[in-house]
């Protein structure tokens, strides 16, 4: 196939493109770099064959860059490939190995902030319908892509774009921003994402920090925080909010199927984060079904009183917790906000103040879809096998898209699962960023054919 082979022999392409778009910060948290990196993925998208523009909603809201190429061929069939232009920030700057905006190269690496996520994998999408342009002048079905600058933060203006844009977006699936590849070179196809709640709880006390010998007298909300964030799960992880999972519906007898055939290495995975043990001494398949099945309630960040070097003898005035949510299908943001209100008041803790800070549903695609199929085959032909994973066990705005454009979504692409992705030295594989072109390639075209 011309097509492929064109993708080998334009790698240094590929690579190059990739170390221009690492180069570009866009560090949505800080918005450093967010219009200038935008402007960068349109004049990409342009230089490889397609229609782009950039879309806007108001003024300090990061724009989306759409893409758009018709099939001379099948104009009945619509692909969309979602990604985003934003990265994570790169602090702390002082353990990179190389400068995190360098795009560095370093034999089958190359590193940088967003190298993986998701530049690099924005460059395959890129690259599979510039090979197809190139080759043969023509796409196998219609292809759209819009690339999000907030995924990083929580995506929080998406659903107002694909309600603005809704026919503009319109497709008949979806090709998400990233898919894991394990420790065997198996691309693992995602057919879902968690949903996330993330709340700051707070407590104030007293009006200034105080000296602590008047602990004493003055309660410190440190305890008070502490007591409260205690009631809300037990030591094996077990959320204690009362209605928590009502409406949760346990896993297909397909899915306990596919799950189990999820290769999980535990030893792997405890040996990269340096751990003994699982959360509740979990083994076998009570890990893969708490990796794609399984809520969290997660203390992201505590803050109270003097956290610097050395002593300091305070009773803090405040204190605050962050908490992150891992949410399952059927379970409802807004409502889980509501029982988590009701629980620490009927605990005795009225007084602690909860600001939410995002909410996004859980989304999950039927394994029996025929995209999966055309996905998994694709994948298969390219990487030589792979695995299908019930459901991703981060977030993303999946549900969104499921919701508005009524369309499938699927993950898969180049995302090495020990990649460092949020962390210093990211790296993209370069083997791997040409397998997964390669194989959307081939995706594109099974999805042309049914």
């Amino acid at each position: 196939m011309n097509t492929l082979k064109h993708i080998d022999s334009n790698m240094n392409n590929l690579i190059s493109d990739l170390q221009t778009l690492i180069r570009q910060p866009s560090v949505s948290a800080k918005n450093e770099g967010i219009e200038e990196c935008a402007k960068l993925v349109k004049k990409l998208l342009k230089k490889s064959g397609l229609k782009s523009e950039i879309l806007r909603l108001k003024k300090g809201v990061a724009p989306i860059v759409y893409g758009e190429i018709k099939s001379k061929q099948n104009s009945t069939k619509t692909l969309m490939f979602y990604n985003h232009y934003d990265v994570q920030p790169a602090e702390p700057f002082d353990l990179w190995d190389d400068p995190p905006f360098s795009g560095t190269r370093k034999g089958n690496k190359i590193f940088g902030r967003g190298a993986t996520d998701d530049k690099g994998e924005l460059i395959t999408r890129i690259k599979a319908v510039e090979a197809y342009l190139k080759t043969t002048g023509d796409v196998p079905c219609n292809i759209k892509f819009v690339i999000e600058g907030e995924e990083e933060t929580g995506s929080a203006h998406i659903q107002k774009y694909l309600k603005k844009y809704k026919k503009k977006f319109s497709c008949d699936g979806v090709i998400w921003e990233f898919g894991y590849v394990d420790v065997k070179n198996r691309p693992i196809i995602g057919l879902g994402m968690k949903g996330l709640l993330f709340v700051e709880l707070s407590i104030k006390e007293s009006i200034i920090d105080a000296h602590s010998s008047l602990a004493v007298l003055i309660k410190n909300p440190a305890w008070r925080l502490i007591d409260a964030v205690k009631t809300l799960r037990d030591s094996n992880g077990k959320i204690l909010i009362k209605d928590w999972h009502k409406e949760v519906t346990p896993f297909s007898k397909k899915d306990l199927e596919l799950i189990r055939k999820e290769p999980f290495d535990e030893n792997i995975f405890k040996k990269e984060f340096g751990i003994k043990s699982f959360v509740g001494n979990k083994k076998g398949m009570d890990v893969k079904k708490a990796l794609a099945g399984g809520t969290t309630c997660n203390i992201a960040g505590f803050i109270s009183g003097y956290t610097g070097d050395g002593a300091k003898t305070v009773l803090p005035g405040e204190a605050l917790v962050k908490i992150d949510f891992r949410l399952v299908p059927k379970m409802d943001p807004k409502k889980q906000v509501m029982r988590l209100k009701k629980h620490l008041k009927s605990k005795g803790f009225a007084d602690v103040k909860i600001k939410v800070f995002h909410g996004e549903a859980a989304a999950r695609t039927n394994s029996s879809e025929p995209f999966v199929t055309q996905v998994k085959e694709a994948a298969d032909k390219s990487f030589g096998t792979s695995i299908l994973n019930v459901s991703n066990a981060g977030t993303g705005p999946m549900y969104t898209f499921v919701d508005i454009l009524k369309a499938p979504c699927i993950s898969i692409g180049s995302t090495y699962m020990f990649s460092r992705i949020h962390s210093p030295n990211e790296f993209a594989r370069v083997d791997l960023l040409k397998k997964t072109t390669k194989c959307i390639c081939l995706i594109m075209e099974n999805f042309a054919k049914n």
